[in-house]
């Protein structure tokens, strides 16, 4: 369906979870919070994601959809570093979320590029990844997630640290 292979629509069902966990966590507690059922879902679907997503992007090797998984995982590995408070001192919490909400940023490029350079079948709104429509696209996205991010820090310098950080629920 839609030329995917077994190991591309397996890879697809745990992007879209990951995504939805992320989202979730965002609009839920204006943050991924690792600790809680969300942020973990989020976690390790994104790392399955990645790990899943490099054996699909064959396309005359190495390449951009490479390069973004690899990006991700360090990206995931400094926000749990920062988790723990252990490079970044009083700006860990900063860090921690603003690295956390960077991939689902990341998410939504393949997402995107993805699904609407096959849908709707027959007829998908863009003709690829270089496509300048879907590159505004993706800016938007860009420019939603500097918005978030703005207010994600703008919400912890105002006192509302991650409390949920402690949170098992």
């Amino acid at each position: 369906m839609f030329g995917l292979t077994p190991l591309g629509a397996v890879h697809t069902a745990i992007s879209l979870v990951a995504l939805a966990a992320g989202i979730a966590a965002l609009v839920r507690d204006s943050a991924i919070l690792p600790r809680s059922g969300l942020g973990r879902t989020y976690v390790w679907a994104t790392v399955l994601t990645c790990l899943t997503g490099f054996p699909i992007f064959q396309h005359g090797g190495f390449g951009p959809p490479h390069a973004l998984g690899i990006a991700t995982l360090l990206v995931l590995g400094l926000a749990a570093l920062a988790d723990r408070e252990l490079l970044f001192g009083r700006l860990s919490q900063y860090v921690s979320t603003v690295a956390y909400s960077a991939t689902v940023f990341f998410h939504l490029i393949p997402g995107a590029t993805e699904t609407f350079t096959r849908l709707p079948a027959g007829a998908p709104l863009f003709s690829g990844p270089d496509d300048p429509a879907l590159q505004k696209v993706v800016g938007v996205f860009f420019l939603l997630f500097l918005i978030g991010a703005t207010l994600q820090v703008r919400r912890l310098r105002s006192g509302g640290a991650r409390a949920g950080l402690a949170r098992t629920a």
